[in-house]
């Protein structure tokens, strides 16, 4: 919990207004399957110092019914743990916020129910990451927190899933996330709060099922040390401490866990747990975390395992900082993606380099943020992709590739923006198109269709020989674009007839496009 100096630093920041807040500060919330975190963070000398550490027992995933919907008293816990955040938040510049939410709202039906509730609360919006983006998340987390070279096998139990890492330094080889965890077992085990063997070994069983799929490739690439992260590793292990079993500080061992194993099957109930520094809340998980963990020792041969307090807040953390100094990875997956389908590199960096000068010449007057150009910046670098599928109507392709990928760093929100821009990029605009726009992101995103349509057909002809353009919008509703041409009709007769043709597809999104060149014997194309 943050100390009493903390505690008036977040108070004197809170009083600050918005244009006061230090841009220093980071801020990072996991909404996990069992506990909430926030972690607040300075940079201090380009190091992240951590000035707040939350933790909350939410139990979300203890409120998914058997279909799949999360219960009005899990998404009441949910929201008012989050509004003691929202006021330690205020502190921090809403452009520092990350808040991610895993594996409990990526498998709840309801789970928009909850965001749009929440949003309202929050300074910044909630992203759904996958599970493989979480797992890469985690080992940032993890790499950050505990320097090794070694290459090390890194384990999160959640309470919803359990991620499985392997990688050097700060680089994964290896990362999943599997339908393992501790919340989810015990309703599927231990219900009743009874401890019996035969339902022990079954999650044992269960859980060696779900791993097996990824055993053999990570048994393949190898590693030289284990390490767990997260709340179920961190008591077990220091159960395993109090109890003498493991060296102060040391990692836990095979045989210290199947000493405590031994210990929980004397008790008939988990009521009857007597072991030291057993919270309430933990012990009623402490069965079905000691049955994926038996099952993790097993399934890859684990003679110990060491512990780090790094995780998931410290990974979104350190990746927040990262983008703050161009160090972006959603920017890398992009480029990867690039060279891995044979793309042209050259063209997509083209199309993102006008897409982005366009965006900063209307930025003021159409009120868009930072979040916006990023956004831009990916769909500009990603809009083809889906010509490594098929040339005929690649833009809905390139939607599809994006939208359904693990692209490193995309939240889900994230991948359906950057979809929806590559999907309208090029072709007719129909109304459906725009309803789907204005739901997803309103007018933002469809300005921001707009902008990519217009930088793809400056670059239509792919040649440098592009002239300097000059974008405004005007009118009550911004629907009304102008573009200054620098040159003649004459030296640019295909981008005229570009412009023309793309004036007739804004019209169908109510948006009116002019453009005019610089000789006073050139026409305004009009539609």
């Amino acid at each position: 919990m943050i100390g009493a100096q903390n505690d008036q630093t977040i108070a004197k920041e809170n009083r600050m207004s918005a244009t006061d807040k230090d841009p220093s500060w980071l801020a990072a919330v996991d909404m996990g399957s069992n506990s909430f975190h926030l972690a607040i963070a300075r940079v201090e000398f380009g190091e992240l110092r951590t000035l707040v550490s939350v933790s909350d027992k939410v139990q979300l995933a203890a409120g998914l019914d058997v279909d799949g919907n999360l219960s009005i008293e899990a998404m009441d816990r949910g929201l008012e743990c989050l509004e003691r955040y929202v006021v330690r938040l205020a502190a921090v510049p809403p452009e520092n916020i990350r808040i991610v939410a895993t594996n409990a709202l990526r498998q709840a039906n309801n789970a928009q129910q909850f965001v749009k509730e929440a949003n309202r609360l929050l300074p910044t919006p909630i992203e759904i990451i996958a599970g493989r983006e979480e797992a890469r998340l985690i080992y940032q987390g993890v790499a950050h927190t505990s320097a090794s070279n070694q290459r090390r096998l890194v384990i999160d139990i959640g309470g919803g899933s359990t991620e499985v890492i392997i990688g050097t330094d700060f680089t994964p080889s290896l990362f999943e996330s599997t339908q393992i965890g501790c919340i989810t077992f015990t309703t599927d085990f231990f219900a009743d709060g009874r401890i019996r063997k035969s339902q022990f070994k079954k999650a044992i069983s269960k859980a060696q099922s779900e791993l097996a799929a990824i055993v053999p490739t990570y048994k393949k690439l190898g590693w030289e040390s284990a390490v767990g992260s997260s709340g179920t590793v961190k008591a077990i292990r220091q159960m395993a401490e109090d109890l003498q079993l493991i060296d102060p500080l040391g990692p836990l061992t095979l045989e210290a866990l199947n000493t405590l194993i031994k210990r929980l099957m004397s008790y008939k109930h988990i009521d009857e747990i007597e072991l030291i520094n057993v919270k309430a809340s933990r012990r009623s998980l402490l069965p079905a975390g000691l049955a994926i963990l038996s099952a993790l020792f097993e399934c890859f041969d684990l003679k110990e395992l060491s512990y780090c307090d790094g995780a998931l807040r410290e990974g979104v953390l350190h990746e927040l900082l990262g983008r703050n100094h161009d160090q972006d990875i959603r920017l890398d997956s992009a480029n990867s993606m690039i060279a891995r389908y044979n793309l042209d590199s050259d063209h997509a960096h083209e199309v993102m380099q006008t897409s982005i000068m366009l965006f900063d010449q209307i930025k003021k007057a159409a009120g868009f943020k930072a979040i916006h150009r990023i956004r831009l910046k990916l769909a500009s670098l990603l809009h083809e992709v889906g010509l490594s599928v098929s040339h005929s109507s690649y833009h809905k392709h390139s939607s599809y590739l994006i939208e359904h990928g693990d692209i490193d760093g995309f939240s889900q929100i994230e991948k359906a923006y950057v979809s929806r821009l590559a999907r309208n990029h090029r072709r007719k605009l129909s109304d459906s198109d725009l309803a789907d726009t204005l739901a997803l992101g309103g007018q933002d995103l469809v300005r921001l269709c707009l902008l990519l349509r217009i930088s793809v057909v400056l670059n239509h002809s792919r040649s440098l020989n592009r002239p300097d353009i000059e974008l405004t919008i005007s009118g009550k509703e911004l629907n009304r674009w102008r573009i200054k041409v620098d040159g003649t009709q004459a030296d640019y007769p295909l981008l005229e007839a570009d412009l023309a043709h793309e004036a007739r597809y804004f019209a169908q999104w109510q948006h009116k496009l002019v453009s005019v060149f610089t000789t006073p014997a050139s026409a305004e194309v009009n539609s």
